[in-house]
């Protein structure tokens, strides 16, 4: 069984993607990269089929035909993990909001320790976040609370997208039924992970803004999230969880 995969979705992010790859390439610890493009008109695509060249067994894409969300790309990303057998996966961001360093950190807490997904966590510690204004901050500080209060989780960064999954997570969750593909598919994940009785461990991280590209965040996501949350706790009286 192959080891570790970073799933890293990707939209217009030609100014980061080959300083990303190249970080995560650079760690001691074996990383895989898979990018997940959406098509990006800005040339994202093809500056990783030319890295593809020099990490030729280290580095894959899949490309889609178009911007289909978040949620969607990393259900992609899950299901090429799972159907080539790696018993790590990890999602990141391409913008350096989440530091490549910080990887082997995650998997430590799940190869080591023997967690089944492991958290970068911006709030376990007080609030580590570099470089947002402070109604970004706020906004995502209550969100995590607003989170816990209407799920029960015990987590203190609900929306958090640095994580890694042991196989056997992605393996118990259905990924043709998760819902979401904004950032409340964060959200979802972790849920079920935590109703399925799987152990969660955050790990402190320093979350650090972009400071090349756009965000791809939109009112219509933070809605998504919002009205998500109360959909979701409610289905949850209606199923089981058994693994």
């Amino acid at each position: 069984m192959k080891n570790s995969l970073v799933i890293i979705p990707t939209y217009n992010e030609k100014e980061n993607i080959e300083d990303i790859i190249r970080s995560v390439l650079s760690l001691t610890t074996p990383f895989h990269v898979l990018i997940i493009d959406d098509n990006s008109p800005d040339g994202t695509a093809t500056i990783v089929k030319s890295l593809q060249y020099e990490f030729h067994d280290r580095l894959y894409l899949e490309q889609r035909t178009g911007k289909l969300g978040l949620g969607t790309a990393y259900i992609h990303g899950f299901k090429y993990a799972l159907a080539h057998g790696y018993a790590y996966i990890f999602e990141m961001d391409a913008d350096f909001s989440h530091n490549p360093h910080d990887l082997p950190r995650l998997y430590d807490a799940c190869h080591r320790e023997g967690y089944d997904m492991a958290i970068g966590s911006r709030y376990i510690q007080g609030v580590n976040v570099v470089n947002w204004p402070m109604n970004r901050v706020l906004m995502s500080y209550f969100a995590s609370a607003y989170v816990r209060l209407v799920t029960g989780m015990p987590i203190q960064d609900a929306t958090a997208g640095f994580k890694c999954y042991r196989r056997k997570v992605l393996e118990t969750i259905n990924l043709d039924e998760i819902r979401f593909i904004g950032y409340a598919f964060q959200i979802e994940m972790k849920f079920l992970t935590y109703k399925f009785g799987f152990k969660i461990k955050e790990v402190p991280i320093i979350f650090t803004d972009r400071t090349k590209g756009t965000s791809k965040i939109s009112k219509g996501i933070i809605k998504e999230a919002f009205y998500g949350v109360l959909t979701m706790k409610i289905n949850s009286y209606f199923r089981y969880f058994n693994r």
